[in-house]
């Protein structure tokens, strides 16, 4: 059996105290204490020591339980003040006395403690009740000056300081280091023990010699440390991946405001106003409003009658006020149909991927905030076969082979559709919805020509890439799951 020379200094340090300290055995063996356990392990490994290892709790005093300590719990001090006065004390003399903070804790821990009891608006302390010194300010004195032995009687008591933040504890981890039989019988043989030099690098000359007899020996089998690599965070890479791709088919990515008027975010997409995703379990609505664009006349007319599209409308009357209130957007569409508004000459090609925001209880596959993308095209030549070849063309790049459609309905497209992909395991997905702009939406805003339209949900993307079956954990920070996360999903590379 060989050993390394601190291997050595250990086993013959630790054969004279037979069980040692990790610091006692430091000193005496003359090493640095990562020195020390390195070769205590290893010294393990070979069973000729043992290393335990016992958790032992720390109680310390915080600040303010320093202040307890010198001074007295907030409890104590009232009670000895009251039992110091000759008169009836109310709780409005207690407040001009003391804090006002400190008098409400107090008078709660003085009922709870049976100490004393509000009378009439008075704090009369119960009498001989009242101990000289209760638990938990024994735990207070004996932490003051460094005596404090874990007993039963004084659990209770610690428990209720730490609560208290009067008291901080804290785990202390201990090793004890002990030889075993057979590390005595190896320590004894002066032939394993011999300080013969070791060689721990080979050169031409030792090779040559075939003098290599005390060369370290390495285990090439012995675990090592994993290495983690700083990456970017997995959803962000999707989202990432996602900007590139549609920038590398010419699309330009645009920005919009958090806050947006329902004029954007309902009326302008022809949404009718009493629409149920209006509502409040749906929207976030704020206590403001937004002015209107001027041409906010001719978007009023195709709801109400279909302006000068052809169409019915939705009938009824518009209200300008609803429309001038302000919501957290429930979608990113109001961010491409503005940014048409504003630019109504074609060519365009925008895309936004940007947070949307409505009222959704939190579960597995629901949050009140998520990413959507959504994207657009306006040409005169286009139809809707480019829209479709448009979408397949970006889910191949996201890494889905398989992607068909289906009829859909959306109350701003017409004809519409909803993407579906197959993913192993669960079949055919829908991912989102697309089709070509209404006239009611674009007329009143003055574009002439056809506009292709769609919206993905980015994170039920990142549920399938990542495979994930709660949408939460896109959110937390969970460094396992960050650390285990592969940066290559369906052969795509996400970095």
């Amino acid at each position: 059996m060989q050993f390394t020379p601190n291997e050595k200094r250990v086993l013959l340090a630790l054969s004279e105290l037979k069980r040692s300290t990790p610091a006692e055995l430091a000193e005496k063996s003359d090493l640095n204490p990562d020195a020390l356990m390195q070769s205590a392990f290893l010294l393990k490994e070979k069973g000729l020591l043992g290393v335990k290892e016992t958790v032992t709790k720390v109680y310390t005093l915080t600040d303010e339980g320093r202040g307890c300590a010198s001074d007295g719990l907030p409890e104590r001090q009232i009670l000895s003040y009251i039992q110091a006065c000759n008169e009836k004390v109310t709780i409005s003399d207690l407040k001009k006395k003391f804090p006002p903070g400190m008098v409400g804790i107090s008078l709660g821990w003085l009922r709870r403690k049976g100490w004393a009891a509000i009378v009439d608006g008075a704090v009369v302390p119960a009498g001989d009740a009242v101990p000289e010194r209760g638990a938990d300010e024994e735990v207070l004195r004996m932490l003051l000056e460094g005596t404090l032995s874990m007993e039963d009687a004084h659990e209770k008591a610690v428990k209720d300081l730490i609560k208290r933040k009067l008291v901080n504890a804290t785990e202390k981890k201990l090793r004890t280091i002990e030889i075993t039989e057979k590390g005595i019988e190896i320590a004894s043989d002066p032939s394993q023990m011999a300080d013969a030099e070791e060689i721990v690098q080979l050169t031409s000359d030792i090779i040559r010699s075939r003098k290599w007899d005390n060369i370290r020996a390495y285990n090439i089998h012995a675990p090592v440390p994993r290495a983690y690599c700083a990456k970017i965070h997995p959803y962000q890479r999707l989202i990432d991946q996602m900007r590139r791709i549609l920038l590398e088919m010419g699309f330009t990515e645009i920005k919009g405001e958090i806050v947006q008027s329902s004029f954007w975010n309902f009326d302008a997409l022809f949404q009718p106003q009493d629409h149920p995703a209006r509502e409040m379990q749906d929207t976030f609505y704020l206590d403001s409003e937004a002015e209107l664009p001027e041409y906010y006349g001719k978007v009023r007319d195709v709801h109400e009658f279909g302006g000068d599209t052809g169409s019915t409308g939705w009938g009824g009357k518009w209200s300008k006020k609803l429309s001038r209130r302000e919501v957290l957007r429930t979608h990113t569409t109001a961010i491409t149909i503005k940014h048409l508004a504003d630019h109504p000459d074609p060519p365009k090609k925008a895309f936004c991927i940007d947070r949307a925001y409505r009222r959704e209880a939190i579960d597995p596959t629901h949050t009140p905030e998520f990413e959507q993308l959504e994207g657009v095209v306006m040409d005169p030549g286009v139809s809707f076969a480019n829209l479709l070849g448009y979408l397949v063309e970006f889910y191949h790049h996201i890494g889905f082979k398989d992607v068909r459609f289906r009829p859909g309905y959306f109350p701003y497209t017409e004809p519409s559709v909803e993407p579906e992909v197959y993913v192993e395991g669960l079949g055919w997905v829908e991912l989102g919805g697309a089709g070509i702009f209404r006239e009611e939406v674009t007329a009143p805003l003055g574009i002439d020509c056809p506009v292709l339209a769609w919206g993905l949900g980015v994170s039920r993307v990142a549920m399938l890439m990542l495979g994930l079956r709660d949408l939460r954990k896109l959110y937390q920070p969970d460094i396992d799951w960050l650390r285990e996360s592969p940066v290559c999903v369906y052969g795509v590379c996400l970095l």
